[in-house]
């Protein structure tokens, strides 16, 4: 190989390990969204579970003639409100950890590009 090639390569090598850092950052910033997602995801998963315990103690309520159903729907409604507040309450919880995630969170490949550069300096390199 001539010195040509050996310097097109190892410059290839150089873009394509800054290429890596910046998809690390960018596969860093979809997990934060995924993770956003996922916590929506399950209020949403938890709001349709109080629904359906709210729609069936109203159900049981309305539609028995037994009191021991009467009694039965009387006792769901509230557990599907408590679950409906918890939902709530969990999501707001998990989603101000993740803003805390998320402002901890600094871009490092800006700060990799400068000590790589000082580093080369160092060597008398300045590609």
């Amino acid at each position: 190989m001539s010195g040509t090639e050996k310097d097109e390569i190892r410059k290839l090598k150089k873009k394509l390990k800054q290429q890596e850092k910046k998809n690390a950052e960018i596969r860093d910033q979809m997990a934060i969204e995924r993770t956003i997602f996922a916590n929506e995801r399950t209020l949403m998963a938890f709001l349709r579970t109080s629904i359906t315990i709210l729609a069936g103690g109203f159900a049981a309520i309305k539609l028995s003639q037994q009191l021991y159903i009467e009694i039965v729907g009387i006792i769901l409604m509230p557990i599907g409100l408590a679950l409906a507040a918890y939902s709530f309450f969990r999501y707001f919880q998990k989603q101000k950890l993740i803003e805390q995630h998320r402002e901890d969170y600094t871009h490092t490949s800006h700060k990799h590009a400068d000590l790589h550069k000082k580093e080369a300096s160092n060597y008398g390199n300045t590609d």
